[in-house]
């Protein structure tokens, strides 16, 4: 059974920064797709950023050149460095492993930004 296990959510300033991780269960996770969404309720979730096995990145237009996805494949874990927070980007920010045709997703951290 595939786990993603989320950590570094919590409660941040106006302009400040958050580190999310994800480590993954998965024993081929280098070979995977990563992304990580976000979600505010009621909305849909919104894709955010992707990081290829090989290591290419994508990201929205709304956090390109704030945000930053990498990988560490020796440890099984996908980062999100969230840099110059903006109050609506509060949500829950969920991890995503594409392991062929299957997704499988984190618990989905909350990630507040507030003064």
């Amino acid at each position: 059974q595939v786990q993603l296990v989320e950590s570094g959510g919590g409660l941040v300033q106006p302009g400040g920064s958050l580190r999310l991780s994800c480590a993954s269960s998965v024993s081929i996770f280098s070979l995977n797709g990563m992304a990580w969404y976000r979600q505010v309720p009621g909305k849909q979730r919104e894709s955010i950023a992707f990081i290829a096995s090989g290591g290419s990145t994508d990201y929205a237009d709304s956090v390109k050149g704030r945000f930053t996805i990498s990988r560490d494949n020796a440890e099984n874990t996908v980062y999100l460095q969230m840099n110059s927070l903006k109050p609506d980007e509060a949500a829950l920010y969920y991890c995503n492993e594409r392991v062929g045709l299957l997704w499988y997703w984190g618990q989905g951290p909350q990630v507040t930004v507030s003064s």
